[in-house]
């Protein structure tokens, strides 16, 4: 087996692995599968958490995480399925990070490696054994790397910007930080 059939198995299994589990915590937020709390809890979710309004930005990160993961499992439009997914990681990074780094403390770990995994797969491309290469990268255009990272960095910028704006204000009125909640 060459190297570059190794390196693409690789990344192929990278891909279903990582896509796999941000699907699944996308569907959780938004159909409530898998125990999750289905839109209208990750609403009250994000609200706690500071993000508001909470129903849209609950369907953002279901969305970000559900089509980034299914379309980084299949190999189609990395840099954007990376992208997405990266960018919704970095929402879950900023509320768990009062916490700390690692998971046994609430800390922020497990999104960051999944937003760090799935940014790499939208760098890399997603391989030969991928959608983006049966169609001949149609969807994986080398312009469509910085635009996609660009787009989701200034979204992931704006929101999380209005999420720490709200709660100093929430706290200058005298209530309550908004501590990481489960499903972030």
């Amino acid at each position: 087996m060459t190297c570059s059939v190794r390196r693409d198995l690789g990344l192929l299994a990278l891909r279903l692995g990582t896509g796999a589990v941000l699907a699944a915590h996308g569907t959780q937020k938004l159909f409530g599968w898998f125990g999750g709390g289905g839109l209208d809890g990750t609403a009250q979710a994000m609200e706690a958490m500071g993000f508001r309004p909470g129903r849209e930005s609950a369907l953002a990160s279901g969305l970000a995480e559900t089509g980034g993961g299914v379309l980084l499992a299949l190999g189609l439009a990395a840099p954007a399925a990376g992208a997405a997914a990266a960018g919704g990681m970095a929402g879950a990074v900023a509320v768990h990070a009062p916490s700390g780094f690692f998971i046994q403390s609430g800390g922020f770990e497990y999104p960051a490696v999944l937003g760090w995994t799935a940014a790499c797969i939208g760098l890399m491309g997603a391989g030969r054994y991928s959608l983006d290469h049966a169609t001949c990268h149609v969807f994986d255009q080398h312009w469509m790397v910085p635009v996609a990272f660009a787009a989701s960095a200034a979204a992931a910028v704006v929101v999380i910007g209005k999420r720490n704006q709200g709660l100093a204000a929430r706290k200058d009125a005298g209530g309550a930080d908004a501590a990481p909640a489960e499903g972030a």
